[in-house]
């Protein structure tokens, strides 16, 4: 039986049609929560309509291949994927769709000719159908873990193929989904083809799907490194001069509390030291600038154009789509997401840019990424202010091991990153409809 077939036996359980019929009276809330994301800096308001479906340009002609990638790392790995389809199907045009006002920069400034983004619209079935019936996607792609059902299912109806790469689904969202079997059942009957990012979350897609799914592996090995403006580094190196510094990346709340007790030990034997925080969301910079001076620390807040002086302990980078500018500028980086259940964040990008890479025990989230790395030294677990003290403390000290720590994160990151491209292309490649049988034709 062909998922397309499944989809069509089994019945869309009330459970969905409940949601889908809420979800269509609920838009006077769509909008009032578009307007509160707009305020909060999080949305662009010259594109704001896009994320109501309402298309920011016209559709090209021809054939058009739709895929999706919620944020900043499941767009960077669709970029790779784009150039070798787009190498494969040269007829066919692209259409890239994101959530995030960074990761939209980031498309804008790095899709391939014959490549172009729009806001993802939001999970209303008015905003989802105004969407699909103005692109009209002869196949569509989602990649890693936004299930969100008024729109793959709208695609379904559109779409000649469709397809989940890169497939994950958080230990949580799996908990949450195995309470409505039939309905993440129904979803996912939509996808023709199902390949997760590693066995774990094969095992969790072939439970809740109730098919067979493989893994390839992870596309974010071949998803290029975070870009960096060369003269915000550059400006950063002159204020920094040579005192020792560190990067905690991506930081979530409660983990900032012990990367300030770390700066503190680390103080007291490098008295000029540099701690650079990366908060994962930016609107968190006043917070984390709060604790600082709590922690006795003084700091300086990019986002407010503060200069970095000989006196500042705490460097708070809250600004969007720098991370790659102090992933060049630290050797040594914690990466967070990791001290608290939030599952880690992507290792891989510091791994690129020559970082010595220290990691909390929360790091479900990549697991055989991690795995591979410390395999060949790449990472090392810490788990509390004091061991991170203490590998910090170390890799300053011991220009070998930091050295052989960093080139070993950096194979890891490149490691099967051709191969697992070119894999993932060999499976949706021959499915995509042929130009001339598309929705144009």
């Amino acid at each position: 039986m062909t998922p397309l077939d499944m989809n069509t036996e089994l019945r869309e359980p009330l459970g969905l049609k409940l949601y889908r019929s809420i979800s269509r009276a609920g838009e006077p809330i769509a909008s009032f929560a578009l307007q509160r994301r707009l305020k909060a800096g999080k949305e662009d308001p010259s594109r704001i309509d896009e994320r109501k479906g309402k298309a920011g340009c016209a559709r090209p002609n021809g054939p058009l291949i739709w895929i999706h990638g919620a944020s900043v790392g499941e767009s960077l790995s669709v970029i790779p994927l784009v150039k070798q389809l787009r190498r494969l199907r040269p007829d066919y045009q692209f259409l890239v769709t994101t959530g995030t006002v960074t990761s939209a920069n980031l498309m804008q400034a790095r899709l391939p000719e014959g490549a172009f983004h729009q806001f993802i619209p939001l999970d209303h079935p008015d905003y989802v159908s105004s969407f699909l019936e103005h692109w009209r996607p002869d196949a569509a792609i989602f990649v890693e873990s936004e299930f969100w059902p008024n729109l793959i299912l709208a695609a379904r109806q559109h779409a000649k193929f469709m397809a989940l790469v890169n497939g994950r689904i958080s230990p949580r969202s799996f908990d949450d989904w195995k309470r409505q079997p039939n309905a993440i059942k129904f979803i996912l009957s939509s996808f023709d083809t199902i390949v997760a990012q590693d066995q774990q979350n094969a095992e969790r897609l072939t439970m809740l799907s109730g098919r067979d799914v493989e893994t390839l592996g992870n596309l974010k090995y071949a998803a290029p490194a975070l870009p960096g403006d060369d003269q915000a580094l550059e400006n950063i190196k002159r204020e920094i001069g040579d005192r020792p510094l560190w990067l905690a990346a991506s930081t979530h709340p409660g983990e900032e509390e012990s990367i300030f007790a770390a700066a503190k030990i680390l103080k007291a034997e490098f008295p000029n030291l540099l701690t650079i925080v990366t908060p994962r969301h930016p609107g968190r910079g006043d917070n984390v600038a709060e604790l600082s001076t709590e922690n006795g620390l003084r700091f300086a807040q990019r986002s407010k154009d503060q200069p970095i002086t000989p006196e500042t302990d705490v460097y708070i980078a809250d600004t969007l789509g720098e991370l790659g500018v102090f992933y060049r500028l630290c050797d040594v980086s914690f990466v967070g997401g990791s001290l608290t259940a939030k599952g880690g964040h992507n290792p891989l990008e510091p791994a690129r840019l020559g970082a010595a890479i220290l990691h909390g025990p929360h790091i479900f989230n990549f697991v055989e990424t991690y795995a591979s790395m410390r395999i060949g030294g790449g990472a090392a677990l810490v788990r509390n202010d004091r061991e991170i003290a203490s590998a910090v403390r170390r890799l300053f000290a011991d220009d070998k091991t930091r050295s052989a720590m960093t080139d070993a994160a950096r194979k890891a990151a490149e490691n099967d990153a051709e191969r697992i491209l070119n894999d993932v292309c060999a499976v949706l490649e021959p499915n995509l409809p042929n130009a001339e049988k598309t929705n144009d034709a």
